[in-house]
């Protein structure tokens, strides 16, 4: 079958829009409104986002940390608001795999459901790192012995950690939300508790330290960046630091009254991950100022783990409780976000785009063997990138900041397309499925373009490249092109999928409203 013929789909047709197409044997109603928020928080991890983007974003953006982070979340905002929208007429663990293919059809849906997949991929691989660096400091902090904390540096010994600590979140995610659920309780309570701890501490000890700042309100004021080069590189790492908010989504068919709570539950997430990013940022502004040598923020030196440079300055002998934190909220999240490329992937292959081994759910009713290939791919994924990167951290960031771009950006304008006979029925369908994903879907799609244009040249992120090119570049929009490969591929083995009959193109019935 040629690519060709795989792009013809069938004409739209109504959808019924009350719920999945069929079962996939997932457990319903396991989790609550709350439950969904907390695990939605713990796949953001903000303890984790903190101390591995505030380096990089200052470097970008200087003392506009609010100011981009405010900026950040308003197209994450709007295309949650699209995410709610579409999960309340489909609500389907396929998330923008499945959207984009009804809006689009399956070939647009196939790179939107990679997209998200590379994404988690990418940003697993990630937390492993972190938790493997705050791991070995943990250690080092608790026995006093100093040169245990180097032992992340050693390049065997680093992967070898990172793979036990992703066979454990994989065995974890393996027995279902509600082992899921009563673990993030635990984890993502200790992380906000000591944030909070953190956030005070900074502030009151911020006058007595050398290189501090004074609170000013232009932090918050966007204009103050010095072009859009540097606004698209601190929007892109701000993005990513709200990136998460989806699996509130990816688990809708097993959220009690999944239709509305899940949308619910990703929007109150946002929210509540802005508010204590900026009062984090401010504390560690005020703190540790932004200068290029000791605590400062633009040191190169504290660029990957901010929070391993100022932890003992602010909080004293309880600086190990921050290590703690860092490395509790790594692995909450490593944990949590096996979730949406496992579910995913079920998904996808529910719906007939990859073999039918990743439907299989065992009796904890999760989709065990999705989960062991993700976290298989994330794994390999990381002790690659240890050997090309020198700086495997910031250059992932910056990539998956592309990753996330493009696959909400495409999701919020399938939206606009999705329910284009709806939009103009009343004000709120004009907010919510027209204005709402379009500027938010646009947003997302001009930031993902001059980030590649920018990320082209190897000074772009660590300064590691191939052939000549920036390693940012080479992994954002490598990895896209590597799915556009994999489809002509796909295209010719999964026919049902691609001519549009097993996932065929549809539009909501005119008219219909939903709260």
């Amino acid at each position: 079958m040629s690519l060709s013929t795989a792009r013809r789909t069938q004409a739209p047709v109504p959808s019924s829009g009350t719920g999945p197409i069929r079962s996939k044997g997932l457990a319903s109603g396991q989790l609550g409104l709350f439950a969904a928020v907390m695990i939605g928080i713990s796949t953001i991890a903000p303890a984790y986002v903190l101390t591995s983007s505030l380096g990089p974003t200052v470097q970008a953006i200087g003392t506009q940390l609010p100011a981009i982070f405010i900026i950040g979340f308003i197209p994450m905002f709007l295309v949650a608001l699209a995410y709610r929208e579409l999960n309340a007429d489909t609500p389907d663990s396929g998330t923008t795999f499945t959207w984009v293919a009804k809006a689009f059809g399956p070939v647009l849906g196939w790179l939107g459901g990679w997209g998200l997949l590379a994404a988690n991929i990418i940003v697993l691989s990630n937390l492993a790192g972190v938790a493997v660096d705050f791991f070995y400091l943990f250690l080092a902090q608790a026995t006093g012995n100093p040169a245990l904390a180097e032992l992340a540096d050693n390049r065997l010994i680093n992967v070898a950690t990172c793979l036990v600590f992703v066979a454990a979140a994989v065995f974890i995610a393996c027995r279902g939300l509600r082992t899921t659920r009563m673990v993030q309780y635990v984890l993502v309570g200790f992380q906000l508790a000591v944030l909070a701890w953190f956030t005070i501490s900074a502030i009151s000890k911020a006058a007595d330290r050398p290189g501090n700042l004074a609170f000013d309100a232009s932090w918050f004021n966007p204009v103050h960046i010095d072009s859009f080069s540097a606004f698209a590189v601190g929007l892109s790492l701000s993005i990513f630091a709200f990136w998460g908010w989806d699996v509130c989504l990816t688990m809708n068919e097993e959220t009690k009254n999944g239709e509305k709570t899940s949308g619910m539950a990703a929007a109150l997430t946002a929210i509540g991950v802005l508010a204590i990013y900026l009062a984090g940022s401010v504390a560690t502004l005020m703190f540790a100022g932004v200068g290029d040598t000791g605590l400062g923020l633009r040191n190169p030196e504290n660029a990957e783990n901010i929070f391993t440079a100022i932890a003992a300055p602010v909080m004293g002998p309880f600086a190990i409780l921050l290590s703690l934190a860092v490395l509790s909220s790594c692995a909450a999240s490593l944990q949590s976000t096996m979730i949406s490329p496992a579910r995913s992937l079920l998904a996808i292959s529910h719906h007939g785009a990859l073999p039918k081994q990743f439907t299989r759910i065992n009796r904890f009713q999760s989709p065990a063997f999705a989960t062991m290939v993700a976290g298989g791919v994330s794994a390999g994924f990381y002790a690659l990138m240890r050997v090309l990167s020198n700086n495997v951290l910031n250059d992932t960031i910056l990539a998956l900041g592309m990753m996330i771009c493009f696959y909400y950006g495409l999701t919020a304008l399938a939206c606009v397309w999705y329910f284009r006979r709806t939009a103009l029925d009343s004000l709120r369908n004009f907010a919510l499925r027209l204005l709402a994903p379009l500027l938010g879907g646009i947003a997302l799609v001009a930031v993902f373009i001059q980030t590649a244009v920018d990320s082209w040249d190897p000074a772009y992120g660590s300064g590691s490249q191939l052939f000549g090119v920036g390693l940012v570049f080479v992994l954002g929009v490598g990895i896209i092109a590597l799915g556009a490969l994999f489809l002509v591929g796909a295209a010719a083995r999964r026919p049902e999928f691609f001519s549009g009959r097993s996932l065929p193109r549809s539009v909501p019935a005119s008219g219909r409203e939903r709260v």
